[in-house]
């Protein structure tokens, strides 16, 4: 059985994009071009995959881990809406998910 991919959107450029289901943002976001560093290829040891999310979306997610929180409070532009893309997984849930790329 195959999942549908849930489409997530992010404002900041105008650009939508579907995401495959079971992929992190992070991923997603890459594979579409987007200039996202993301130097430790999701292995929680850069940063540089941040994101700021938009609207109501900070409390539609899974609170951050305990590593992740560390690693986000070490960021200069951090915000209590920065997430980590590489530690959001795409499930159906997030289908309209708005976000900005700090650059």
């Amino acid at each position: 059985m195959t999942s549908s991919p849930a489409t997530v959107t992010c404002e900041a450029d105008g650009f939508s994009f579907d995401a495959e289901v079971g992929a992190s943002l992070m991923v997603a976001l890459k594979a579409t071009g987007f200039a996202i560093e993301a130097s430790c290829e999701g292995s929680l040891a850069c940063g540089t995959c941040h994101v700021w999310l938009r609207d109501d979306w900070s409390s539609r997610l899974p609170a951050p881990d305990e590593d992740e929180r560390a690693m986000l409070a070490s960021l200069p532009g951090a915000t209590p809406a920065s997430r980590l893309s590489c530690q959001i997984r795409v499930t159906p849930d997030i289908a309209g998910l708005a976000l900005d790329i700090p650059r």
